[in-house]
């Protein structure tokens, strides 16, 4: 079918209105929250963004568009939006590109945030500015360290001992991300694992309530799967094997003790404690030494990916299976860390496939313990491990059980011959803050040769950050430079004491710092109490996937430490989270190692910012990854420009037609930005602007103009002002659904006469002929339908168009076609 289109135009400029709007939209202080109010609240929130002083790509944009839209729909919807931005300031990546430019991070950073703040108001990101913050201001990191005091007090901030990746050259430890091929990135000196004096958070206390939470909160079952799995609860036994010709014992948990008869080998990790005396005196001792020093040379990350070699060496030791009495050989294996569990890994090669290819690389022994039903395998023709469930065999006493059925047997059997404990482990760990690094907020601790570690006293705080160190030390870390802030007395004693040197991880910063938005100017505590009972939870949280785990995690967990200190009246911190997929460039997710970023600058100076915001909300589910399209793009302009033209368009004789579709697309594009669907939302809208082409309206198009508004605000406000409308349009309620006007015959009508047309068409394509003159048959009752639909065809198709009553004796009807008329299905005759 042809279709008509607008009449469209190239010369509306965008950049003039996009001026002219964002000034009355600051004039009129639309974007600004205010804490009373008597509208309902609404608290959208995107996680902050680092400041990297390099154009934010559009895949940044997408995410920011996100929250855009949802904060402009909820004002219109009568609720007081709190919308803020601010900057996650400190952390790495600014001291190293301090480093490299030779200036201080405070001044690159400075200088970062103005060029993300442009570009966020090139997108006319309605943000509530008055409540910007940078994390690393001392009135925002004197509250990191208050923080740090209180979880100090209550025992969950502790000291101890954990492995580093320490560099001998410069003498101090790096982080994963410094860490190059094994190499230090400044010096290229290979690195190893060394124990260094580490500050933690013990959120492991927390492990069961951060679990029952999940249940409480609106998150995707995906993203919930992720925090549990992260969490790792899994019940299970201790299992204790006496190590052959020592007075020792390994202990290790699993959670199929159904394959304790299958175990064939165990694994320790190289830094377990009884390795020295395991390897002792034995033919593997040099070769084990050799490995353990390989070994602490990769990171964890690199021991426990997936895709790294896993492998071993043997100890020349064995441990003794005290129900078969078998000597089980001890081997040490690089992705058995020493800090997951117990440091020691039962192996059991036919029913995991990680054991089975260790197993068959190092030569050692396979059993099969569990068989598909009514299937025996051979544990010498295996090609693969076999671990789904099925029927124990060679398993003593539970011979012929269901293994799923025997687990709490054998757990209660082993238990009660004293092999073993059944108990609950966990895979998370205690989180980590210290860092030794500068660009950090400085851990409020002293060391007194006295009185030993030493809390700083909160009237002291905030520690700040000295300005002056050297970043090219290498024999200590950057703050351990500036001798008069490692120098002090003991806050206990008076005595001379050492400030740490360590700072906090970034992940402490962006723990609470959505209590902070609430009123950031607050200096009577870590956060107005008042400002968070009112706002608090977020409503709708929107961020990367990459932060599914370690960010939320500790963001939950410091929300309930604080409300268990009096300080909160709510557990959990986010009761809805959006994980925005991705934008690909030529099949890859967009970096700028891989060259294929896209800038959105260029974008907005030539289409605008309301198409690459309408685009970027269109693309596809806001969850899912999805390619640019530069095609895409501009079919999305030309839908702005067709919007712009129904505004000089006189009405039509549809109005009852377009005021009941008018209600169609309020009910669907609500019902679509409720569920952050917009997508769906702006497919809808695409329809109804076809529609309003076709039959204009005034109402429907200010109708339009309304649903439009949080995709495209400057051209849905310029228009709307070109309609007569009084006031700003972002303030205008949004539409309600009114059924009463829903009109079906109206409806039925347009989609019979829309029948018509594409059968036509249909006909036009298969003669391959354009007709001078159309003849359509109708029914005699429906025959004022489609006889007003004369003048719509005709334009349509470019041909005169006549409609008769089948039973008309006028006719003009050559072929016999009137006798085909079926209600609802007219003949039709081309000449």
């Amino acid at each position: 079918m042809v279709k008509r289109q607008a009449t469209t135009t190239n010369t509306f400029d965008f950049k003039r209105i996009e001026k002219k709007w964002k000034k009355k939209w600051a004039d009129a202080g639309l974007f600004k929250a205010k804490t009373r109010s008597k509208k309902p609240k609404y608290y959208v929130l995107e996680m902050y963004p680092y400041p990297s002083g390099v154009a934010a790509h559009v895949g940044h944009s997408r995410n920011y568009a996100m929250g855009d839209c949802l904060a402009r729909y909820k004002r219109m919807c009568g609720y007081n939006v709190l919308y803020p931005m601010g900057w996650d300031s400190f952390g790495l990546p600014s001291e190293n590109s301090a480093i490299a430019k030779g200036i201080h991070p405070t001044k690159s950073i400075a200088e970062n945030i103005k060029v993300m703040k442009d570009q966020f108001n090139a997108l006319s990101l309605s943000y509530d500015w008055d409540r910007e913050l940078a994390t690393h201001d001392p009135e925002y990191y004197k509250w990191n360290q208050w923080l740090f005091l209180q979880l100090y007090k209550k025992g969950l901030a502790y000291q101890k001992k954990a492995p580093g990746n320490w560099c001998f050259k410069c003498k101090t430890t790096l982080a994963n991300e410094d860490v190059k091929q094994g190499n230090c990135w400044r010096c290229g000196t290979e690195i190893i694992q060394k124990d260094i004096p580490q500050w933690f958070i013990k959120v492991t206390a927390y492990v069961n309530e951060l679990l029952r939470g999940l249940d409480k909160i609106k998150w995707s079952d995906r993203l919930k799967t992720l925090q549990r799995n992260w969490i790792g609860k899994s019940h299970g036994i201790d299992l204790i094997f006496k190590v052959k010709d020592l007075k020792k014992e390994i202990k290790t948990f699993t959670t199929r003790p159904d394959t304790y008869y299958g175990i064939t080998f165990m694994v320790l990790a190289p830094e377990h404690k009884l390795v020295p005396e395991l390897i002792k005196g034995t033919p593997y001792e040099g070769e084990a030494k050799r490995f353990i020093e390989a070994t602490k040379k990769l990171s964890e990350l690199e021991r426990t990916s997936l895709l790294k070699e896993k492998k071993g060496c043997p100890t020349g030791r064995c441990v003794i299976n005290p129900l078969t009495k078998e000597e089980i050989p001890i081997l040490l294996a690089n992705y058995v860390v020493g800090s997951y569990g117990t440091g020691a890994v039962i192996g059991v090669p036919t029913q995991d496939q990680r054991d089975f290819e260790f197993a068959e690389k190092y030569g050692l022994k396979f059993k099969n313990v569990i068989n598909p039903l009514n299937q025996k395998l051979d544990e010498f023709d295996m090609r693969r491990a076999y671990t789904n469930d099925g029927i124990l065999t060679k398993s003593g006493p539970f011979t012929g059980m269901k293994n799923r059925e025997a687990i709490p047997k054998i757990i209660e059997f082993l238990a009660k011959k004293g092999y073993g404990k059944k108990t609950i482990n966990y895979k998370i760990r205690d989180w980590c803050i210290s860092r030794q690094r500068y660009w950090g907020t400085p851990i409020p601790i002293v060391y007194c040769d006295k009185c030993g570690v030493v809390p700083l006293k909160e009237k002291d705080l905030p520690l700040k950050l000295p300005l002056n160190v050297d970043f090219k030390s290498k024999d200590v870390a950057p703050l351990g430079t500036n001798s008069r802030f490692v120098n002090t007395k003991c806050p206990k004693c008076g005595s001379k004491a050492r400030r740490e040197t360590d700072t906090m991880t970034t992940f402490v910063d962006s723990a609470w710092y959505f209590l902070r938005f609430t009123n950031p100017k607050y200096d009577k505590g870590m956060f107005d109490k008042k400002a968070v009972a009112y706002w608090m939870p977020v409503d709708q949280y929107i961020g990367g996937a990459e932060h599914a785990v370690g960010h939320l995690i500790y963001s939950r967990f410091i929300t309930r430490f604080l409300q268990k200190q009096g300080l909160l009246n709510f557990k959990e911190p986010f009761q809805r989270l959006l994980n925005q997929g991705m934008i690909q460039k030529n099949g890859a997710k967009m970096s700028k190692s891989k060259k294929n970023t896209i800038d959105p600058r260029p974008i907005i100076n030539r289409y605008g910012a309301d198409t690459l915001r309408t685009y970027l909300l269109i693309m596809a589910a806001p969850d899912k990854d999805v390619e640019w399209s530069d095609r895409d793009l501009q079919s999305t302009h030309r839908f702005l420009q067709r919007i712009v033209s129904l505004a000089s368009m006189p009405d039509s004789n549809k109005t009852k037609y377009i005021a009941s579709v008018a209600q169609r697309k309020i009910k669907a594009v609500t019902e679509a930005l409720d569920t952050l669907e917009y997508h769906k939302a702006l497919i809808e809208l695409m329809d109804f602007s076809g529609k309003l082409a076709k039959y204009p309206s005034k109402e429907g198009t200010k109708i339009l103009l309304r649903l439009l508004a949080p995709f495209a605000p400057h051209v849905c406000e310029e228009l709307w002002e070109k309609l007569g409308q009084k006031g700003l349009l972002a303030s205008t309620s949004w539409p309600k659904f009114d059924k009463r006007y829903i009109n079906p015959a109206a409806e039925k009508a347009e989609e019979a006469i829309l029948n018509v047309a594409k059968d036509v068409y249909h006909i036009t394509r298969i003669t391959n002929r354009k007709p001078k003159k159309i003849f359509v048959y109708v029914i005699p009752t429906e025959l004022k339908i489609y006889k007003d639909a004369e003048e719509f065809l005709t334009k349509e198709f470019r041909a005169k168009v006549e409609v008769f009553a089948s039973n008309d004796k006028n006719k003009h009807d050559p072929e016999g076609k009137a006798k085909k008329a079926k209600p609802g299905k007219p003949g039709i005759y081309l000449e």
